[in-house]
């Protein structure tokens, strides 16, 4: 693994409708002097620009190209239709794929769903891009399915949307080179996981190898010194016991019956 001092500064890609704001909040909280530049770049050429090194990691959508990448899906989007406010769509919370059918949907050349086939007519031409789709939808030319967070990005306020299902889903994920996992790249893995700030990538941290807590995984280097000392105890113990079984040999000596103990003493000297 290459070290972190490899790189001054930490490139991040990420494609349209994703929203990396948080991550890159919580990245200049703990690494204040490791500068994090953001790269966006269309979602047909995520995976390239990993490969070719244009940036550190990357949030691309799936499927993908994942040859030598690497992907951790991180959530997958809701599918929506963006219709005109004024079209009989908006009268529902949801519609089906098949309730587009006699729609002329829009399928531009950026399109980043994985459709078996588009529902719906297709136009005469395809959209380059969908910011151009949104222009045509907004012209009434047809309509544009695509994941919400698009939606959201070219929201206009003669344009609406609505869930649809029997659609294909997009699933966003951090992807980045597997030979270049550097130790940049594994700070950002467990920022995205939610790992806190004394996390150490997922290895446990060395304080929890020796937390009382940890039902005594520290412990077992004492046996010799504290079994010791269980020895020492269970001697004393033994110790005692013949103490006390030596008392009772006296004891059976100083019997009435035996004429042992002091009583015997005047014996020896007649």
């Amino acid at each position: 693994m290459n070290g972190s001092e490899a790189s001054p500064s930490f490139r991040l890609a990420y494609v349209p409708g994703v929203t990396p704001t948080k991550w890159v909040r919580i990245w200049n909280e703990r690494l204040p002097g490791i500068p994090l530049d953001l790269v966006q770049v269309p979602a047909a050429e995520a995976s390239g620009v990993l490969r070719d090194g244009g940036a550190d990691a990357g949030f691309l959508r799936l499927p993908t190209d994942r040859t030598d990448l690497s992907a951790i899906p991180l959530y997958t989007e809701t599918t929506v239709v963006v219709v005109p406010k004024d079209h009989l769509v908006t009268a529902a919370e949801k519609v089906s794929a098949e309730e587009l059918a006699d729609e002329i949907v829009l399928h531009p050349l950026d399109d980043t769903l994985d459709w078996e086939r588009p529902p719906g007519r297709p136009a005469f031409e395809r959209p380059a891009t969908t910011a151009d789709a949104i222009e045509l939808v907004a012209a009434g030319v047809g309509l544009l399915v695509v994941p919400q967070s698009l939606a959201r990005l070219h929201h206009r306020r003669d344009l609406t949307y609505r869930p649809v299902t029997g659609t294909p889903q997009s699933r966003v994920a951090l992807s980045w080179r597997e030979d270049r996992t550097t130790d940049l790249v594994e700070d950002f893995i467990g920022i995205v996981r939610g790992r806190t700030v004394n996390s150490t990538r997922g290895r446990r941290p060395a304080a929890e190898e020796t937390e009382p807590g940890k039902q005594g995984r520290a412990k077992p280097k004492r046996p010799d010194g504290g079994g010791a000392r269980r020895r020492s105890a269970a001697g004393g113990q033994t110790g005692r016991t013949a103490r006390r079984g030596s008392g009772g040999a006296k004891g059976s000596g100083g019997s009435k019956g035996s004429g042992g103990g002091r009583r015997g003493r005047p014996r020896r000297g007649s």
